[in-house]
Formats: C-alpha cells, structure tokens, sequence
C-alpha cells in the first residue's frame, strides 16, 4: 500500500490568522473566552510555547497565557475550507478516511501511476492546498496508516516526509517515548512505566512483559511498534447522528430564552444537513440540568431538513420536561436519508411543498456563498436578537 496521511497545521488558529494576520504574532487559543466554560479546541505555536494544549480547560490556559487573544470557534469557516482541502484530496483518489474536519488518510496505491509517485501527489497536495485555501498542511507518506501517521508529524509545520518501510520506521522510533505508539494513551503508558517500559526500545527488549501486563492488547502494540500495520484505509459510514449544544455561564429557567437557543440551533443543524443533501427523521433533545443530571429525549416523524421543523420538535419535547435550572441544552438529528422523495415537511399542500423546497435550494445557495448569517427568517432574526441582549 502506499498512503499519504494529511494533517493541517493548527487548523482554525490557521484560518484565524490567514484571516486577521495581525494575530500571527499572538498567543492564540480557540474555544472559549477566559471568563466561560470551555476547553480548547486549538491553539496556534506560540501559544503551545506556553505549554497550552488542545483539550485544556479554558481556566487553565488562561493561567498559563493570561495577555493571550482566546476567540470562539467560527465553524462556517472552518467547514468551508475543510471542503475546499477534502475537493483536493478527491482529485487524486477515491479512497479517503476523514478523521476530522482537518485530517485525514489517503490510499493513492492505485493512482501513484497516474500522478508520478505518491511524493508528487503529496507535494501537489501542499501545494494546491496553500494556493486554494492559504493554510499550509504536513503530509506524511508510508506502507501503512501507522507510518504515514508517524511521518506526517515528523516534519511539522508544513512538512512532508516518508516512511518507506518497516525497517525505516522502527529506526526512526526506537528511542521514543511509547506515547508514539497509536493506542498507547496515558493509562496504558503509566501501566508500562511502572515496569520501566518508557521508550520504544523498552517494549522490543520486554516483548514478553507487555503482553503480560496488556494481554492482546499489548500484541497490538508490539505489532504497532514493529511497524506491522494492515489497517486499510477505510471510507467512513454516514454519520450516525450530528448535533449542536450550548452550555450557559449561568443555569437558566427562562422557557422563552430557551427557545430562542433552541431555534439558532435548529438553524445551524438545518444549514449542515442542507449542505451534505440529508434528511433527518429524528430529532433528539440534549439537557443537563444545573445539578449535572442528564436527560435526552427524542421524537421521530417524516424526514426533514427544515430549520423549522427541527425547532418545531425540540420545542415541543422541551414543552414536556419539567422546569428546572438548566446548565446545558442541545439538539441532535439522526436516522438520515438522502432521498429528497421521503421528505415531508409541516405543510400538507403539494404545491406549497414544492415551493417551500425550491425557497430552501435558493437559501442553501445563498447561505453556501455568502454565509449561514447571509439569509435567516424573521423568526430567527428575532430569536437572535434576543439571544445577543439576554448575553
């Protein structure tokens, strides 16, 4: 196999900065303001120079970085050039594993013909990518996921680099720590650490230690630490369910801001769904309450990707839950279906339904180019407003 593992390179700090330059120099950390709840989701190098990481608690990277600039995360942008990077990815093979909006495997072993090798796919890749987005990528290239993994973290920023075969991978790795092992996460390196296995080198001289102490698993990551790796790049199932959430600085009782949270979500999921032409025939309801107790409850009719019909049944399941303080409150669509013929929204006129789908095409449309804010129904407009003078 030859794979090319893409990863970009402080993803929506990248975005950020490509978009306000003047950040560049700054301590940048995405996710939450210091002031709320929240982790980061990431950060750019100069921030990670204060040891500020992805997963931190927000409090806590403020106690290391306190002059730094934290944003919340802007998902439109980072979804749209997300796409723009994916388009790129599909022009040189079909078969793409996509981690996460920023990451993802490549299996290009039946087109490195086609495009003169897997390096120059990978440099075109870098290439294509800084001039159509301006963000810059780390590509590894390998014989398996394993190594192309290991290879595109070797180089980063903007690197690129090549693990050829078995032998070149264990060399390369031999006096690491066993953290860069995949599936060797903090519980399993303080388990190993106890019996002193701490680097690579560690695990090939106490082979019989490991799978004492982890069993299979630890045949896994003997096989892992060889360079033994026949994990195929697989395309990834349809996703299951997808949602939006808010969490509040202050538990909230008000019914009427409640809703209002509920409908700029439905919107935002609406948008989402409307972009990859899915239906959803389930609409599920998200609450914690103040007391961290945590409840969902759902309702399943025709399918659907109406910003209103999914605040419709969120509303409606929120109608039913009793009053209480409540610190977090979501929506979650699932059970989709990308037939257009099974969608039926609220209106029972056929014509009224052709009408209210043409009216969503060209709010799609319009929305895809200028924006999710480019175009809202009054009803939205409303809620918003008021959402920004409850804030």
């Amino acid at each position: 196999m030859e794979i090319i593992h893409i990863d970009m390179d402080m993803f929506f700090a990248a975005v950020e900065i490509r978009d306000n330059p003047e950040l560049g120099d700054k301590p940048l950390i995405i996710g939450a303001k210091p002031t709320e709840r929240g982790v980061v989701s990431t950060c750019n190098y100069v921030a990670r120079e204060f040891g500020i990481r992805s997963g931190m608690s927000i409090k806590e990277a403020y106690r290391l970085c306190p002059h730094g600039v934290y944003m919340h995360p802007d998902g439109r942008k980072y979804i749209e050039a997300s796409r723009i990077v994916r388009k790129i990815w599909g022009d040189y093979t079909d078969l793409i594993e996509c981690i996460s909006l920023d990451e993802g495997f490549l299996d290009v072993t039946g087109s490195v013909q086609l495009f003169g090798g897997a390096l120059n796919i990978a440099q075109e890749i870098k290439r294509r990518v800084r001039e159509d987005t301006g963000l810059t990528c780390s590509a590894g290239i390998g014989y398996s996921k394993t190594s192309a993994k290991l290879a595109s973290e070797e180089k980063k920023p903007d690197g690129l680099f090549q693990i050829l075969n078995a032998d070149e991978l264990r060399e390369l790795i031999i006096d690491r720590s066993i953290r860069i092992i995949y599936g060797i996460g903090a519980k399993t390196e303080e388990k190993l650490n106890k019996f002193g296995i701490k680097t690579v080198r560690d695990i090939y001289n106490n082979r019989d230690l490991v799978l004492r102490i982890l069993g299979n698993y630890g045949q896994q990551l003997i096989d892992l630490a060889d360079g033994i790796d026949h994990r195929k790049v697989t395309l990834p199932e349809p996703n299951l369910s997808l949602g939006k959430e808010t969490t509040f600085q202050q538990d909230v009782t008000d019914r009427d801001f409640l809703r209002d949270i509920l409908r700029l979500l439905a919107r935002k999921l609406s948008f989402n769904i409307r972009l990859d032409e899915l239906f959803a025939t389930t609409v599920t309801l998200k609450i914690t309450f103040g007391d961290m107790k945590k409840i969902t409850r759902s309702k399943t009719a025709n399918a659907t990707d109406s910003g209103a019909d999914i605040y419709k049944a969120a509303a409606e399941l929120l109608g039913k839950v009793e009053p209480h303080p409540i610190r977090l409150i979501g929506i979650s669509l699932s059970g989709f279906t990308n037939s257009p013929n099974t969608q039926m929204t609220l209106l029972d006129n056929a014509a009224e339904i052709k009408k209210s789908a043409k009216i969503g095409s060209v709010t799609t449309h319009l929305q895809r180019q200028y924006g999710l804010e480019a175009i809202k129904s009054a009803s939205e407009l409303k809620s918003q407003n008021r959402f920004k003078k409850k804030k």
